[in-house]
């Protein structure tokens, strides 16, 4: 065991009076001697606390910039996995193209256009179909209300838009922009001055300050970046209850941004883009209850006419809630202007997003609308029964 220790002493001895040969130093031998990157040096607490200890220059101190912003570190949204079957539909949709669809009883009689049975429209008009039926280069839908002619159709594709859950109640506002290609600008207001960076319809992001320009509000969602309102859907979280909601779910309809947002025990569990009342269609503001929910129904309105009509059919509207007389939360296979007023006073969201909240609400179920801009008349009597 001595000999043993004595060995060792010995190489030691030897290391130290004939160091081993400096090797040429190069980018490769500086990464190995330094693996670990500058950023990871430059701990959040590090850089909030002793900005000055990471590089001006590098990473660190683009780090240590942002940490002085209140920017840094860029918590990422708490979002929750949702269940991805959600917005299956069992059906398709067809949009009539001009004037009055044909129905026929027999996929036979579509394929020929000969002995039609009734007529729907002319209007916004749009069938559900189970099945499609092609013979001799011709096309004919089976639908609830019978055989049409592809002649008169044309597929749609519903929104693929979908919400976003949580798992807590997030730190600060967030939301979607609601114009695609809307670019940032590294000043709010004043003279354009783009920072080159651009942004997909339905991008969501976070608001780290506000400042009032004229008479719109602009965001700053990220470093020395801003977009004005217009750009933007927000959702300002708020998970205290409404005055007279006595449950601890209900769902918060913001006319103004054009979002919902759903609350249970205190949290924000889930939000998303809508389309409410367009002028004159407004979605009355007030404090409701889901008075019926159904997986589907057909809804309709106004007068077929040659000319100017104002009438509609919807064939299967997927998830609806009826909340305030003919009002409701439901799903919208129709459009995809969400973030925009559109509707003709239902709450109109994508088939994803309609299907998450018709499993979140019960008959009963607390629908708090508002506008706080103001600008929603309150009076009943500018309200009719409401559509789709």
């Amino acid at each position: 065991m001595r000999r043993y220790a004595l060995w060792i002493v010995a190489v030691l001895f030897v290391a130290l009076l004939f160091p081993r040969p400096a090797a040429a130093s190069g980018p490769a031998d500086a990464e190995r001697r330094n693996p670990v990157a500058p950023d990871a040096l430059c701990t959040p607490r590090l850089q909030l606390r002793h900005p000055a200890r990471c590089s001006a220059g590098g990473p660190g101190g683009r780090a240590a910039e942002l940490a002085q912003q209140g920017l840094y570190p860029q918590r990422p949204l708490p979002i929750a996995s949702v269940d991805p079957s959600l917005g299956y539909m069992p059906f398709r949709y067809v949009r009539a193209s001009n004037g009055a669809v044909e129905v026929y009883s027999s996929a036979q009689g579509a394929l020929n256009g000969s002995g039609s049975s009734s007529t729907v429209g002319p209007g916004f008009v749009f069938f559900s179909y189970y099945d499609r039926i092609e013979e001799g280069g011709k096309v004919a839908y089976s639908t609830a209300q019978g055989y049409i002619s592809g002649s008169q159709v044309s597929r749609v594709t519903p929104s693929s838009l979908r919400g976003v859950a949580f798992s807590r109640t997030p730190d600060r506002p967030f939301g979607w922009v609601i114009s695609g290609g809307a670019c940032s600008q590294r000043t709010p207001g004043g003279a354009e001055d783009y920072t080159g960076r651009c942004y997909m319809r339905y991008t969501l992001v976070q608001v780290y300050d506000t400042q009032r320009v004229g008479e719109w509000d602009w965001y700053k969602i990220g470093p020395d970046e801003w977009m004005e309102q217009r750009m933007l859907a927000l959702v300002f979280p708020d998970p205290t209850p409404p005055q007279g909601v006595t449950d601890d779910r209900w769902v918060s309809v913001n006319l103004y941004e054009q979002t919902v947002a759903a609350y249970e025990k205190g949290q924000l569990v889930y939000a998303t883009v809508a389309s409410t009342g367009r002028y004159g269609f407004w979605t009355k503001p007030g404090l409701f209850q889901v008075w019926a929910k159904l997986e589907r129904d057909d809804m309709t309105g106004g007068v077929p006419s040659a000319e100017h009509s104002n009438f509609y059919f919807l064939g299967d509207v997927p998830w609806v809630m009826y909340f305030d007389q003919a009002r409701a939360l439901h799903g919208t296979y129709w459009h995809n202007k969400f973030g925009t007023p559109t509707s003709r006073g239902c709450v109109n969201l994508s088939t994803f997003d309609a299907q998450w909240f018709f499993n979140f609400l019960d008959e009963g179920s607390w629908v708090y609308v508002f506008d706080p801009s103001g600008n929603t008349p309150t009076d009943p009597a500018m309200y009719g029964p409401g559509g789709a």
